[in-house]
C-alpha cells in the first residue's frame, strides 16, 4: 500500500497517458511519452536550444520520509523539473522530468529522498506541463500564464530550509518566487 509519502513513477507516467489519451490535452497528431532522469539540471546548452529542447520548472506540495528514521514532513517547496521538446518531423514528443528532494532534518544525512504526491498534484502539475507545451510547442496562447509556476492552493508549511533542499543546493528552488 502507498502513501503521499512514497515516490511512484506509475502515478506521474499513467496520469500523463489519461490526460493525453482520455482528455485529449495535447490533441494535435503527434506522440507524447514521458521519462524520468534523475541527475538533469535547469540548464539548457545552446546545442540542446537547437534541438528544440525547453525546460519548465514547477512548485508543489508533496510529503516525504525519511528512509532511516522514518520522520514525515510536508513541504510546499517541492521542485518538479522537466525538460520537454516536439520533433514534428517525427511526430514525437518527450518529456523528461525529475523531481527533486530533501533531507531529513533530524538525521542530518546528506541523502535527499524523494517526494510522494497526491493524484490531484499529478494532475494539477502535468495540466500546467502541457500548458506550456501548448504554448511552446504548438503556438496556442497559455491561459494558465500568470508568471508563476506555483500551485495555487496555500499550505502552510514549516520554513523552507535551503540547506535541506537539493533544489535549492542547485540554485532553481522556487523558495525566490
Amino acid at each position: 500500500m502507498s502513501r503521499a509519502t512514497d515516490w511512484i513513477p506509475s502515478m506521474w507516467m499513467d496520469t500523463f497517458e489519461e490526460l493525453l489519451d482520455d482528455d485529449n490535452e495535447l490533441d494535435y497528431g503527434d506522440q507524447w511519452s514521458l521519462n524520468f532522469s534523475y541527475s538533469q539540471t535547469a540548464s539548457v546548452t545552446k546545442e540542446e536550444r537547437k534541438r528544440g529542447w525547453k525546460v519548465y520548472s514547477h512548485c508543489a506540495y508533496g510529503n516525504f520520509q525519511c528512509a532511516t528514521c522514518r520522520k514525515t514532513w510536508p513541504s510546499a517547496r517541492v521542485v518538479v523539473l522537466f525538460r520537454y521538446r516536439l520533433r514534428s518531423e517525427a511526430g514525437r514528443g518527450t518529456v523528461i522530468m525529475r523531481p527533486f528532494g530533501q533531507a531529513c532534518r533530524r538525521c542530518k544525512e546528506d541523502v535527499f529522498e524523494l517526494p510522494g504526491f497526491s493524484q490531484e498534484v499529478v494532475e494539477n502539475t502535468l495540466l500546467r506541463l502541457f500548458g506550456k507545451i501548448r504554448k511552446n510547442c504548438y503556438g496556442e496562447d497559455d491561459d494558465d500564464d500568470d508568471g508563476s509556476s506555483t500551485s495555487s492552493t496555500k499550505v502552510w508549511t514549516k520554513p523552507h530550509e535551503k540547506t535541506l533542499c537539493e533544489a535549492c543546493r542547485m540554485g532553481i528552488c522556487c523558495q525566490d518566487d
